[in-house]
């Protein structure tokens, strides 16, 4: 379960969206849980049947409670305060009628106002609480960004993880986070990558110590987030030789947080080139993902010559 207060998402959001408190000092104490797995079915429109933690109340919403009956809408009023949400967000900038403050006050459910259209609201109150609300875990390794996509370095300690993110970052790419990356999953399956705010912008080359990229090579070099496409994991050879496959026939991939993520191996070797490995293997994913399949490509083009021979 994940949480947070009405407190935090109202000093976080008061200046985005003017949200001011409406009535008698409220109770900002409320937790907004997450039980299921999209934080977004958090906040909607004034909803009796299935109410939501926040509920959002514009002019339309109070023109309906005008239309029924003052007993319907006091019991609908009362069923409201019933359900226990976590907040009422009245937009578009309405105010709450005398029987809803009332109600609202007695249940200690915080009302806050705002200018802004119910639809923005909602939208940006969904992304927050998907990024605020999101598991996340930390992995070892360096995250960089390549050619536009989110790659995941990993490997164990010393075989060239941050001398191998130097060098793409020489090379024009851009540094996302070094030796510590925070992932989290965004609703439905995307895990997007942070730096943890003590590491920004730093990388630690064994021999050179800590280098600040962004003072390095400029603010260009640097990322603020990006979403993970393809983990490489760096090997280094066996003393028997190398385990992986030299011609691999089967994609490989890895779990995090139940998101399938791509994912290759390249043994590390004196004289490879891996900036350059790592940048062909972006390349191949990207033409993958466009129905270009190199390997069997080749294959087929084999099992061709293999049928001609044959006949």
């Amino acid at each position: 379960m994940f949480r947070i207060s009405v407190a935090r998402l109202y000093e976080d959001n008061r200046e985005k969206l003017g949200l001011a408190r409406s009535g008698a000092k409220p109770d900002l104490d409320a937790l907004i849980d997450r039980d299921g797995e999209d934080s977004a079915a958090l906040i909607g429109y004034l909803n009796f049947i299935h109410p939501n933690r926040l509920q959002v109340i514009g002019p339309h919403e109070l023109a309906y409670l005008a239309t029924v009956e003052e007993p319907v809408s006091t019991r609908l009023i009362e069923s409201l305060s019933q359900s226990m949400p976590a907040a009422l967000l009245m937009c578009e900038g309405v105010l709450p009628p005398e029987r809803l403050a009332h109600v609202a006050a007695k249940a200690g459910i915080p009302i806050f106002t705002t200018a802004e259209r119910g639809p923005i609201v909602i939208d940006w109150l969904r992304r927050y609480l998907s990024k605020t609300m999101a598991e996340v875990i930390q992995r070892h390794g360096v995250c960089v960004d390549v050619l536009g996509l989110g790659v995941l370095i990993t490997g164990e300690s010393g075989v060239g993880k941050s001398e191998l993110g130097l060098e793409l970052i020489s090379r024009g790419h851009g540094l996302v986070a070094d030796d510590v990356v925070d992932i989290s999953r965004l609703p439905p399956s995307v895990l997007e990558c942070r730096c943890p705010p003590l590491l920004k912008d730093f990388l630690e080359v064994r021999g050179l110590g800590v280098l600040n990229i962004r003072t390095v090579f400029g603010e260009t070099a640097v990322r603020p987030k990006m979403n993970l496409r393809l983990v490489v994991g760096l090997e280094k050879p066996l003393a028997h030789g190398s385990a992986s496959e030299r011609l691999p026939l089967h994609e490989l991939s890895e779990d995090i947080l139940g998101v399938t993520v791509r994912k290759v191996i390249i043994p590390v070797a004196e004289g490879r080139n891996l900036a350059v490995l790592v940048e062909a293997a972006v390349r191949n994913y990207i033409l993958q993902l466009r129905g270009i399949n190199s390997t069997q490509e080749f294959l087929a083009r084999q099992q061709a010559e293999l049928t001609k021979g044959a006949g």
